[in-house]
């Protein structure tokens, strides 16, 4: 994506935003455009919120990783307005609403009935003749009904004005808005838009009715944190409980779930040394990783526990239960690894943007708590059942 905005950068004259495709539907569904920060700015005069706009844009364009910065365009149509004189109105009988019905119905048409022919069906549409509606003189010359039945042309009773407006006005609860929209590489969002606020903050001074107000995945990202929070406490918590249960033992649950930490360390440095970026699919990789790391503790504490219900040494059963549950340990990561690869290396293509950073989660995750788990549990259950704090199952 990098090589296609330094493309693109070299094109004057146009405003483009890079993205991938699932990516872009998700920025559209949280801020309504297609871009990771949405800085909707509020106001009444377009022109000025145009200029303001781009004072935002130049303010914010040198933030370290912001790329794709864009205002909303507005395009200048040709227009033809006809503004209602309501002396001249009073003057004639014609109430306002009587005047806007007839531009309404003379201009826009109006559905008056459905004529059949056969088995097709036909509106029946009031309007006046294309004379009167296609040039601004006709328009001028269409007639209105006054108060006692006569006609005089519309131009007696309103102004006719060519002139050019915008092409489209976007609003936001009622409220008139332009969108300067970003998107961020290679950094946290959550950074980037403390920045943005910042320089604005500190730069942009807004006159008094205007307003600006940020949209985007931070929003819907810390929300989410903060839900994935409690819901990993949750998954922590119930684990241990289905341990305890299991076991019996609140010693040896918590063995077992000395795992989670060692699944942690790989699953950080696999994102430090990535995108560096802790997003939300990285945290869902988290969460995978506490069952994929307790598995491996449960299959070697059961079978220790097994072995010393036998009468085994405890030497021999750590040598003997570690050795018997090594294939299944390795062939088991083994296995996940092998699936997760391919969405790993594959980060760049279109619908991997939300798998890739779990699936590197899970692979650093894997690969740490596999490993450290052959040597720590061992060696905290040796201690532990040499200082009498455990006790041999009897069976």
């Amino acid at each position: 994506m990098a090589d296609v905005r330094q493309t693109i950068a070299r094109i004057p004259g146009i405003a483009a935003t890079v993205g991938q495709p699932l990516g872009h539907r998700i920025d559209h569904m949280l801020s309504g455009t297609r871009a990771n920060i949405a800085i909707k700015l509020f106001g009444n005069d377009l022109n000025k919120m145009f200029v303001i706009g781009n004072q935002v844009k130049s303010e914010i364009t040198g933030i370290e990783c912001l790329v794709d910065v864009n205002v909303d365009q507005q395009v200048e149509i040709p227009q033809i307005q006809i503004i209602a004189n309501r002396n001249m109105l009073a003057q004639y009988g014609i109430t306002i609403e009587q005047f806007n019905e007839f531009v309404d119905i003379a201009f826009g048409s109006e559905k008056r009935a459905d004529i059949y022919e056969g088995q097709s069906r036909f509106d029946l549409v009031l309007r006046l003749n294309s004379d009167y509606t296609e040039t601004i003189e006709g328009i001028r010359a269409a007639l209105i009904d006054t108060e006692d039945g006569k006609k005089v042309p519309l131009e007696q009773v309103a102004d006719v004005v060519s002139i050019s407006g915008p092409g489209s006005i976007s609003r936001e609860n009622v409220q008139r808005k332009i969108v300067i929209a970003a998107n961020v590489a290679g950094r946290d969002l959550r950074s980037v838009v403390e920045e943005i606020q910042a320089t604005v903050a500190e730069n942009v001074e807004l006159p008094e009715g205007y307003r600006i107000e940020y949209g985007g995945q931070f929003e819907s990202e810390e929300s989410a944190s903060k839900t994935l929070m409690i819901t990993s406490i949750l998954a922590i918590l119930i684990i241990f409980l289905l341990l305890f249960q299991e076991f019996k033992s609140f010693k040896l649950a918590g063995i077992i779930l000395l795992n989670l930490p060692l699944a942690l360390i790989g699953g950080v440095f696999s994102i430090y040394f990535t995108s560096g970026i802790l997003s939300i699919p990285a945290i869902i990789g988290f969460i995978t990783l506490f069952g994929i790391a307790t598995r491996n503790g449960i299959l070697l504490i059961s079978n220790y526990q097994r072995l010393q219900s036998r009468g085994v040494s405890l030497i021999e059963t750590i040598t003997q239960g570690s050795s018997d549950r090594l294939n299944a340990i390795l062939m088991t990561a083994l296995t996940a690894a092998l699936a997760l690869i391919p969405l790993a290396v594959q980060g760049d293509l279109p619908g991997n943007e939300i798998q890739s950073p779990m699936a590197k989660v899970i692979l650093g995750g894997l690969l740490t708590s596999t490993l450290l788990n052959i040597f720590i549990i061992p060696i905290v259950y040796s201690i532990l059942n040499n200082r009498g704090i455990i006790k041999t199952e009897e069976v």
